[in-house]
């Protein structure tokens, strides 16, 4: 007997299927990966049945503390002025200095006469002296320099320079000046022994009652001349105020 099936059309279940598919959708929504229930918002990790991904989440930004800054670039309490120069203090082509001095640090330095005295670095012109009032049978110390010109460079040093032919017109206490700028002349004023050169002191501005033997020098400026005169910019303010913290400002000689 042949079977029932046999020679008959079988009509396919699609209808019965899409009758279920609306049930069938619903119970498997929250089972399907990346395809949000109806209705829900989507998940940042679904997969949309376009095929686009949403754009990835952003990190919170990360807050990092600032680097340190490096302690080559912290500014130093006895650091020159940005771009702050030196030069030797006198102009000449022929001129010679001596490494050492007499009782105390300074320097002596050697050119013709009338060779131009300048301002070693920026600064402010602390005192002037126009007359020599030295005399050998007077006091050795108060008027031994002639004339002479103090600097207060801004580097916090004063320099000095005394024996002097001349001081510039102009060069007056309280006066900017800057490096170079010539301030007088080399002379042989005071007790300069008829040696035309300039007597060059380095020491710290003492404020108050000054004396002559603080300004007349207080350390050796030989290695910064030997700095300056070939051209570099060798800066004496920290050996300065080191003495200054050892010294402070002497009353007497």
């Amino acid at each position: 007997m042949p079977s029932p099936t046999i020679g008959r059309r079988v009509r396919p279940a699609y209808p019965i299927l899409l009758l279920l598919a609306p049930v069938l959708a619903a119970g498997c929504a929250t089972t399907r990966p990346g395809v949000p229930p109806t209705g829900a918002a989507p998940s940042s990790s679904a997969v949309w049945e376009t095929g686009e991904q949403p754009a990835a989440p952003t990190a919170p930004p990360t807050t990092r503390p600032a680097s340190p800054t490096p302690s080559s670039a912290r500014p130093s309490p006895t650091a020159p002025r940005a771009g702050l120069r030196h030069v030797f203090p006198v102009r000449a082509d022929n001129v010679d200095y001596h490494t050492t001095h007499g009782a105390y640090p300074a320097t002596d330095v050697f050119a013709d006469c009338g060779e131009p005295f300048v301002a070693v670095t920026d600064g402010k012109v602390l005192e002037v002296s126009r007359v020599d009032r030295y005399s050998k049978s007077g006091p050795q110390g108060p008027d031994n320099g002639g004339l002479s010109v103090s600097l207060l460079g801004d580097d916090g040093v004063r320099y000095y320079g005394s024996h002097l032919s001349v001081v510039g017109s102009g060069v007056e206490a309280g006066v900017r000046v800057r490096a170079g700028q010539q301030l007088g002349k080399v002379g042989r004023t005071g007790n300069a022994n008829n040696v035309c050169h300039v007597h060059f002191g380095i020491s710290p501005p003492c404020t108050g009652k000054d004396g002559w033997w603080i300004r007349r020098g207080v350390l050796w400026p030989a290695r910064y001349l030997d700095s300056w005169r070939r051209g570099g910019n060798r800066e004496p303010a920290a050996e300065v105020t080191a003495w200054q913290r050892e010294h402070g400002c002497p009353k007497a000689p």
